[in-house]
């Protein structure tokens, strides 16, 4: 995930947090200082629902079982489990970037080849002698 995505999705668990008044004044401060920012909140309240109704959102984040259950023993085995899964999610993100990069880099090697090719046909090829 990229760190843009991250920040903005943690300014909108922020605002849910804080209920529909907090998105309201947020979408009147950006109409007042961006209007375009505060057309964005408008539109994504209204296609999101947070206009009509802001319950809390994020019942798969890790965030909304930070609560103890009361039992220390399952706590503790929760945290462990949601810390392992956060590390294997970094992990495989790292890995699809890496997979990325390397198709990316053969598909400009591949290209540079293509080009070169391109060019050594053209200088081997008969020029027109007037």
């Amino acid at each position: 995930m990229t760190r843009a995505k991250h920040t903005l999705m943690r300014g909108r668990d922020w605002l849910d947090d804080r209920g529909r008044l907090a998105w309201i004044l947020a979408m009147i401060a950006g109409f007042i200082f961006v209007w375009p920012v505060g057309l964005a909140l408008l539109v994504y309240m209204i296609g999101t629902n947070r206009m009509f109704s802001c319950a809390n959102r994020r019942q798969s984040s890790a965030h909304t079982y930070a609560r103890s259950s009361g039992n220390s023993a399952f706590d503790a085995y929760r945290a462990e489990t949601l810390k392992r899964l956060e590390d294997e999610h970094q992990e495989f993100m790292a890995f699809l970037t890496r997979l990325r990069e390397a198709r990316d880099r053969a598909e400009f090697e591949q290209f540079m080849s293509d080009r070169r090719d391109a060019s050594d046909r053209r200088e081997d090829a008969p020029r027109d002698q007037n």
